[in-house]
Order: structure tokens, then sequence, then C-alpha cells
């Protein structure tokens, strides 16, 4: 029998399918489910250096189970969501100077949760959670929003 995970449990393998498949993409990982008081930044990724030549990345996941009804989350990235985003990679800058040079951009990630057995394509983009379902990377969407206006 396969134990049930909750929401949190299924999120947060999300997010590791995405930060495994983002460094074997040429990503380091900066930071995981940074909060603040604003909220969460699932990840923090960077390419290159901390400096006006790097880039860095603050990607939101959104894992979704079967029969979802938000486009595997990507409904749940309202502009309140984006502006609570905004808000929270600002205080992230300022807690890390050093990235305040950098190209900052916003992504999203939609992981699906699947019956079945792990596709063998593409390995960096799937992941096991149990003897009958597998996470999948659905959709990256780099860029996905603007910075919301002030």
């Amino acid at each position: 029998m396969t134990a049930e995970l909750s929401k949190t449990e299924l999120g947060t393998l999300g997010e590791s399918l995405v930060a495994n498949w983002l460094v074997s993409q040429g990503w380091r990982q900066c930071d995981r489910q940074w909060h603040c008081r604003w909220g969460e930044l699932d990840l923090v990724m960077a390419k290159g250096p901390a400096d006006c030549r790097g880039q860095l990345a603050f990607v939101e996941v959104k894992t979704r189970s079967h029969g979802n009804w938000d486009a595997y989350g990507l409904m749940a990235i309202t502009r309140s969501k984006q502006a609570k985003l905004w808000k929270t990679a600002q205080l992230y800058l300022l807690k890390h100077p050093q990235w305040a040079e950098a190209t900052c951009r916003f992504d999203v990630a939609l992981v699906a949760c699947r019956n079945g057995q792990k596709p063998t394509a593409n390995p960096a983009k799937h992941l096991s959670v149990d003897d009958i379902r597998y996470l999948t990377l659905q959709d990256y969407i780099e860029n996905a929003f603007d910075v919301p206006s002030r």
C-alpha cells in the first residue's frame, strides 16, 4: 500500500525535482524555501558570478496531483501572488547585497504528479514518488511575469 503524501511533502519533492533539473542546466542553488515576513521563495537559483554579469532566478514551483483544476498551478500565480513574490525578492536582495547588480527574473515551474512508470526519456525531468507515482516537470516558464507596478 502506498502512503499518502501531504501537499507540503509533495511540494517539497516538486521543488527537489526542479532544483536538480536546473542544476543539470548549469544553475546553482542559492536558497530553498527562503522565508521572510512577506512570504516564501521556493527556489533561488544563480548562474554566473554574483555581480552585474550574473543571473538570479526566483523560481515559484507549483506541484499538482492528477485532476487539478488550475492548469497545473499556473492560475495560482495571480497578480497578488506576483506582488508578494516581488516584495519577498526585494527583501532577499537586501539580505544578499552581492546579488544587487545581477539580472533577476521570476520563473514558474509546473510539476505534475502522475500514475504509472517513470519515463526513461529525459530523466532529469522526472522523479519517482513511490511504486505507482512519479513527478514530471510539465512546464518551465522563464520570465513568467514582470515586476508588478508599484
